[in-house]
């Protein structure tokens, strides 16, 4: 059984999501926020943890029976489940992305064994092993805490639509039997909303919420720089780890490959290497 190794699409594919020269306005209204939002959301509440546990689960797996018959095709099929999850955050990628983003793996062939040593040697399995499971606690954690801080403040834009909702009695919901308040309390209250030793703020009115309102309006604004920022730093990670490593020569076969001086001389130079190939072999010599 051989699996061919997947083929790169052309030179790695650019970032869509840009903040640069961008005024807060222009760039809540530019679509960037939300497609970075929606990155981090889609990872942090479906596919970072999914796929880290199906990783995780059949590289465990795979090595407790390593030193068993039995773990021959587990390894195979741990290597194959880590290359699904990768091509599924590839799929995320793309999204992101001027274009898609292709894994290249090595040809695999022989029989159960080679095939087995052939993916766990290959770099391209270790690399989609690094990006599912090592870095899943780091980019987890960041994405978390920068999509709740900016869902917060999306949220709090709102609030003087419902400030009044939340209610309690006495220290509005700490402790105390005094009467029923109604409000949000952002902060400290052990003897109440008005009592000693309130530390925070407490929206009970509307003039209070449109002011809070409006300051989490400019907080929101200048933390969706923050936003991209994170979902920039997760894609640049997540693309490196995932693409091909860049081919140093790349550029010379590119200019070569193209119509010109360059691409006539390397015709002439194949050939002349064919003709005196041909000689050798064949004994056919010029006469001079």
């Amino acid at each position: 059984m051989t699996t061919a190794a997947e083929v790169p699409g052309g030179p790695v594919p650019e970032l869509r999501l840009t903040a640069a020269r961008q005024n807060p306005v222009r760039l809540v209204l530019s679509g960037t926020p939300w497609r970075a939002a929606g990155y981090l959301a889609v990872y942090v509440f479906v596919t970072g943890w999914v796929l880290f546990a199906v990783a995780f689960t059949a590289a465990v797996t795979a090595l407790a029976f390593a030193v068993t018959i039995a773990g021959i095709p587990l390894m195979t099929a741990a290597a194959e489940a880590m290359r699904g999850c990768a091509n599924v955050e590839r799929m995320r990628l793309s999204h992101v992305l001027t274009g898609p983003v292709h894994g290249r793996y090595r040809p695999v062939t022989g029989g159960l064994i080679a095939q087995a040593a052939a993916r766990w040697r290959d770099p391209a399995t270790w690399r989609d092993f690094a990006c599912l499971v090592g870095l899943w606690v780091p980019l987890f954690a960041l994405d978390t805490v920068v999509l709740t801080v900016w869902l917060a403040l999306l949220g709090m834009i709102t609030v003087p639509l419902w400030y009044w909702a939340p209610s309690g009695t006495g220290a509005h919901g700490y402790s105390g039997n005094g009467p029923m308040v109604h409000g949000m309390a952002l902060g400290y209250f052990p003897h109440g909303p008005y009592g000693h030793g309130a530390v925070g703020v407490f929206i009970g009115t509307l003039p209070s919420a449109l002011v809070a309102a409006a300051v989490c309006l400019v907080l929101f604004l200048l933390f969706n720089y923050v936003l991209v920022a994170t979902a920039r730093a997760h894609a640049v990670v997540t693309r490196a780890l995932l693409s091909p490593p860049a081919d140093p020569l790349a550029h010379a076969r590119e200019v070569l490959d193209q119509p010109g001086p360059l691409g006539e001389m390397r015709a002439t130079a194949s050939i002349a290497a064919a003709r005196a190939g041909r000689a050798v072999l064949y004994g056919e010599f010029p006469e001079h």
